[in-house]
């Protein structure tokens, strides 16, 4: 497992995998913080395709997940998935963190996809605690490549010096990372 998890700190819009993963809305139309950026470096070639995906399924529901170009990133793709906003725990946001993360495991498997970028979802404007949030993200990831050989890569993108810290340690005392 070891060789298969990472942790940086900076901007996932810059980070060169298969697929970075948008902590996105549910109209897909962009907006502010990661989903904000990823729309911003990628260009228009995103939003184009987001629009054909709202045109088609009504937008994503929190817990799914759908794929897109990545436009002018260094990725190949973006996987689009919506979070949970915290409610104190008693609108099932656990569960719906879970899915963005197996959802967006699900898409990059389908799709052929080797190596992933995880932004802390739903930690933002969402104010999904930190610490749970990384621990679901940690737990989902680590099930996942486990039982699945065909994502080679996933790495977990920190925008800000406490999550990188909080999944530094985290990731140390389950092992998966020296």
């Amino acid at each position: 497992m070891n060789d298969r998890i990472e942790i940086h700190q900076g901007d996932i819009t810059r980070v060169s995998v298969d697929a970075i993963v948008n902590a996105a809305n549910n109209s897909l139309m962009g907006g502010g913080g990661v989903d904000g950026a990823i729309h911003k470096a990628g260009g228009l070639a995103i939003l184009e395709e987001c629009i054909k995906i709202r045109d088609k399924q009504g937008g994503c529901k929190t817990g799914e997940a759908v794929i897109t170009t990545a436009g002018k990133l260094p990725a190949k793709y973006v996987i689009h998935t919506v979070g949970p906003v915290w409610h104190g725990g008693a609108k099932s946001e656990s569960e719906k963190l879970r899915n963005c993360y197996k959802n967006s495991l699900k898409v990059a498997v389908e799709n052929g996809i080797e190596s992933i970028a995880f932004p802390n979802i739903s930690t933002g404007v969402y104010r999904y605690p930190k610490e749970k949030a990384a621990e679901i993200a940690i737990d989902e990831v680590t099930v996942f490549l486990k039982n699945a050989k065909k994502v080679s890569k996933v790495i977990f993108v920190c925008h800000d010096r406490t999550n990188y810290e909080l999944y530094e340690k985290l990731l140390k005392e389950k092992n998966c990372i020296g």
